[in-house]
């Protein structure tokens, strides 16, 4: 049998294989499958305890009592107690929180009734104005159709009369607004300067002449059935002078006059009367 080292090859073989066989010897040693000592168990691990239910995270050191119908009925009555102690003062709350909820809607109810009651003045008031307005309109508008037209406050008349085809107010300035032709000298009805239908003045007074002023005024009267002139108006159309001292003195003087009665005239018969203040006189 030869030797197997007999070569440098074969003792270089072995040499290697030696080492190789070293290392993984030192490597299994030290790297190798680990193992538990003692093994662990297969399944599922479940937590110590000594009954069905718990709370909290601390573990027992001894086992807990099973509670007892004496335990139990203590602590329903310790939660009664606790419910009877509590409920007044939430019974309370809740009314305080009622009653001044009540005290709050009653505030606004009552500043919604003022507000309510202002408009409702307001809009009364307005409505009023409105109607006191209207009638005055009307007045106007009806004596504007019996004399022929009113003065608005631009100084210009509105309304007119006449049967032509052309804007105006037919007749003469010394006519009669209660007469129905259009030509003529204008004298009869009233006569002069007294002009309210066929009816004559019984009483003339003369206006006082108190300032430094000259012209024509006109007055436009209202008189009852009984011959008063119940409202004069100075200034109308036709005045040359609306001085106040002449206006305040013509208007006293229409009021004094005094008319024949006519069962038959309307209640409220619209005539005129025209007062010529000179300074020669």
């Amino acid at each position: 049998m030869s030797n197997f080292l007999d070569t440098d090859y074969k003792r270089k073989s072995a040499a290697l294989t030696s080492l190789v066989m070293s290392l993984i010897v030192v490597a299994l040693f030290f790297f190798g499958l680990t193992y538990l000592d003692p093994p662990e168990e297969f399944g599922i691990a479940l937590n110590f305890g000594t009954s069905e239910v718990g709370q909290g995270d601390i573990q027992p050191t001894e086992p807990l009592r099973a509670a007892t119908q004496e335990a139990v009925k203590e602590q329903q009555e310790t939660v009664k107690e606790q419910v009877t102690q509590t409920a007044p003062k939430i019974a309370e709350e809740v009314l305080t929180q009622d009653t001044e909820d009540a005290i709050v809607i009653k505030k606004q109810l009552e500043a919604k009734r003022k507000a309510d009651e202002v408009a409702r003045k307001e809009r009364i008031q307005k409505e009023a104005i409105a109607k006191q307005q209207a009638e005055e309109l009307e007045k106007r508008k009806k004596l504007d159709a019996l004399i022929g037209g009113v003065s608005n406050s631009n100084g210009t008349a509105t309304g007119g009369q006449g049967n032509d085809n052309t804007a105006g107010d037919k007749g003469k300035i010394t006519g009669d607004p209660n007469a129905s032709g259009y030509y003529g000298n204008g004298a009869g009805g009233g006569g002069g300067d007294y002009q309210l239908g066929n009816r004559k003045p019984i009483s003339r007074p003369k206006p006082d002449y108190i300032c430094d002023e000259e012209g024509l005024v006109v007055v436009s009267i209202e008189v009852n059935v009984s011959g008063k002139v119940i409202n004069a108006t100075p200034g109308i159309k036709g005045s040359t002078n609306t001085a106040a001292c002449l206006l305040s003195q013509a208007k006293e003087a229409a009021l004094k006059t005094t008319w024949q009665p006519d069962a038959n005239a309307p209640s409220k018969q619209i005539g005129v009367i025209k007062y010529r203040f000179s300074l020669s006189q």
